[in-house]
């Protein structure tokens, strides 16, 4: 059985479901950041995806990206699945500017985590979600 891992659920909130995938937003306004997640129970890599999985995976990523292209009109995406601190299977969406706290370096401890508010964060949603809307994947909210 699929369930989210702790520290995915204390460090983000839900958006919602692709048809593979939980999509999650990241609390540090530092930085659009956005992971997708597999719901497959006890994967730690990608390549232990089936194949169908691994195509949805790689398709679901590149919309994701799509997205927030538009949204944000990033400099740059990063995507990335480490896993170091967290061993699910996930995959970081990161848009990067070169005026971000971080830049260009790695954002993980770059600066403390800086929390939405409750309005910001919702219109970054709703944002998101709209987008969403005008691709051929389906995200259920």
């Amino acid at each position: 059985m699929f369930t989210l891992h702790e520290r995915l659920v204390a460090d983000s909130t839900q958006i919602g479901e692709l048809p593979l995938c939980t999509l999650l937003l990241i609390n540090d306004a530092n930085y659009p950041w956005l992971v997708l997640v597999p719901r497959r129970p006890e994967i730690r890599e990608i390549y232990q995806l089936e194949t169908a999985d691994r195509v949805q995976l790689l398709e679901e990523s590149c919309v994701l990206s799509e997205v927030m292209d538009a949204v944000f009109t990033p400099l740059k995406m990063n995507v990335a699945a480490l896993g170091n601190m967290v061993p699910q299977l996930h995959l970081h969406h990161i848009a990067r500017f070169s005026d971000d706290p971080a830049w260009p370096n790695p954002v993980w401890g770059a600066v403390p985590a800086k929390a939405y508010g409750d309005e910001i964060q919702q219109k970054l949603i709703f944002s998101i979600v709209e987008r969403f809307n005008n691709t051929d994947l389906r995200l259920e909210t």
